[in-house]
């Protein structure tokens, strides 16, 4: 990955240089760095630095975030915090034997350049009941408060997120967990949330 490098000049008290073009008679300086001019070749910052009496500064662009599932966020935050980091990169092929290769890459930018957690994908499961009646309702899934680790049924007259709880959201593996594979689905937008 390449990095993108600007240039801006800088002088002592650690303001930032206004104009190149004024910058030999009459160097103006900034504490905005949003009004400073900025260099893409470093050898044009390096002739508005000499003739301003400044110094070159790089700016990187941050490299973006890798996006991570929760398991392999916690393996790669475990690293951090014990100070594996260069022991993982050493061993990342070991740690991951059997992984694709784009995926070992994938984590060694992850541990390097930083991450985000993938925000796990949830829906709302109900099941069609028949019937020959003209409003048909639904019976929609919920978590429930009565009996942890069971799934209570409501009838509905439609699928919907009107809950602040997620009682009513499950993940891919809680659909999985609770049998419920069989039963409809909709994924639940950020907007519903």
């Amino acid at each position: 990955m390449s990095e993108e490098k600007l240039y801006a000049v800088k002088n002592d008290e650690g303001k930032y240089l206004l104009d190149s073009s004024l910058s030999m008679d009459y160097p103006e300086w900034t504490n905005d760095l949003d009004s400073t001019e900025i260099f893409v070749e470093r050898h044009n910052a390096v002739t508005a630095s000499n003739s301003s009496g400044g110094h070159v500064v790089t700016f990187v662009e941050e490299p973006e975030k890798v996006v991570v599932s929760p398991e392999e966020a916690k393996l790669v935050k475990n690293c951090l915090w014990t100070n594996l980091q260069d022991e993982f990169l050493n061993n990342i092929n070991l740690l991951f034997r059997g992984r694709r290769p784009e995926d070992i890459t994938r984590l060694k930018s992850a541990l390097t350049n930083g991450y985000t957690v993938a925000k796990e994908k949830k829906y709302l499961v109900y099941k069609k009941l028949g019937g020959k009646q003209k409003n048909k309702q639904v019976a929609q899934a919920y978590r429930s408060s009565v009996y942890p680790g069971t799934v209570s049924w409501f009838l509905v007259n439609e699928v919907t997120n009107k809950s602040n709880e997620s009682s009513d959201q499950f993940t891919e593996s809680e659909i999985k967990h609770y049998g419920l594979q069989d039963c409809e689905k909709e994924e639940v937008t950020d907007d519903a949330d």
